[in-house]
C-alpha cells in the first residue's frame, strides 16, 4: 500500500451510528446510516419489511435532579418495522435518571431498497437542538428565559442581528434583577456598605448605561471576569446598538455576550451556594451542642 493510500485510510471517517446521529446531527441535515436495518422479510416479489430498535441516547437533561449528561431511553415500544420507501415518525425518549425530562425527535426517514441502510434527516427536536444553556443563567433571567432561548436559536443558526436584539432586550429588561443577585452575594462576602448603597442606586436608575455607571467599581472581586466588571463588558458590547454592523460582527458579540452572562451566573450561583452549605453546617454544629 502506497503512503498516500494509507493516508486516505487513515482519514475515512467510521460509519455514523444512529444514537450518533440522533445526539449530534442537526436538523435538516441528510445523513445516511449504513447499518441501520435488518431485513426481516421479503414483501411480494420486489420489496421487503425492514426493522431496527432505537437505541439508548446520550444528551444533556436539563432538570435540577440531574443538570448534566444522562441516558435517554426511547419511553415507547423502541421497535420500528417499515414497508416502502419514505417515511415520517416521532421518537419519543425520556431520561432514564430523573424520569422527567424528555426529548422529541421528529424524523424523515429514506430506505435504500435491498440495503441496510437508511438515510435520515431530523426535520425538528423538541427541546430544540443546540448547546446546553446552563440552568443557572436560566433561573439568573427569570421571565426573560424564553427571549434568552429564542436568542440562543438565533445564534445556533447563525441570525447574528436577531441574537444580538434577544440577548440585549434580555440584558437591559432583567438589570435590576441581575444587580440585585450581584447585591445578595456583595452582602454575603462582607462588602462595604458604600458598595451596596451603589448597587441599590444602580438597580432603581432607569437608565441603562447611568445604572451600569455607579457600578462600574462596586463588583466584589470574585465576580470579577479577567478583571473586568461584568456589567461593564455587557454594556459595552450592547451600547452601540445595531447600527452598522454586519450579520457577522453581530453574531460574534451576541456569543460573547452570553459567555459573560453564563460565566457570572456560575459565580453568583458558587458565592450564594457557598454560604447555604456554611449556614447548613454551623446549624448542624450547634444542633448538635445543644443536645449534649
Amino acid at each position: 500500500m502506497t503512503e498516500s493510500t494509507e493516508n486516505t485510510a487513515d482519514q475515512t471517517e467510521a460509519p455514523l451510528k444512529l444514537s450518533e446521529f440522533l445526539e449530534s446531527v442537526p436538523p435538516n441535515t441528510p445523513t445516511k446510516i449504513p447499518d441501520l436495518f435488518a431485513i426481516v422479510q421479503r414483501q411480494g416479489s420486489l420489496s421487503f419489511i425492514y426493522n431496527f430498535e432505537l437505541p439508548d441516547i446520550l444528551i444533556h437533561c436539563p432538570n435540577e435532579i440531574c443538570n448534566g449528561p444522562r441516558i435517554f431511553r426511547c419511553n415507547e415500544d423502541s421497535k420500528v418495522t417499515l414497508a416502502g420507501a419514505l417515511h415520517y415518525r416521532f421518537f419519543n425518549y425520556l431520561c432514564s435518571n430523573c424520569r422527567s425530562s424528555r426529548k422529541t425527535f421528529a424524523v424523515r426517514l429514506f430506505v435504500i431498497q435491498h440495503t441496510k441502510a437508511g438515510s435520515l434527516t431530523k426535520l425538528g427536536e423538541s427541546p430544540p437542538y443546540g448547546p446546553t444553556t446552563p440552568t443557572r443563567l436560566l433561573k439568573l433571567l427569570g421571565d426573560e428565559r424564553d427571549t434568552f432561548l429564542q436568542g440562543r436559536r438565533c445564534e445556533n443558526q447563525g441570525l447574528g442581528i436577531g441574537a444580538f436584539s434577544y440577548y440585549r432586550r434580555v440584558v437591559e429588561n432583567q438589570k435590576a434583577r441581575i444587580i440585585d443577585e450581584i447585591i445578595k452575594a456583595s452582602a454575603i462576602l462582607g462588602a462595604k456598605q458604600e458598595t451596596i448603597d451603589a448597587l441599590e442606586a444602580a438597580k432603581t436608575e432607569t437608565q441603562f448605561s447611568k445604572s451600569l455607571a455607579l457600578v462600574k467599581d462596586a463588583i466584589p472581586q470574585v465576580l470579577l471576569i479577567k478583571g473586568h466588571n461584568p456589567l461593564t463588558l455587557l454594556h459595552s458590547a450592547l451600547s452601540d446598538g445595531l447600527h452598522g454592523r454586519s450579520d457577522e460582527e453581530c453574531l460574534e458579540i451576541a456569543h460573547d455576550v452570553r459567555v459573560v452572562l453564563a460565566e457570572l451566573s456560575e459565580r453568583l450561583s458558587q458565592v450564594l451556594k457557598d454560604e447555604a452549605e456554611l449556614s447548613t453546617a454551623v446549624s448542624r454544629l450547634l444542633k448538635q451542642n445543644n443536645s449534649k
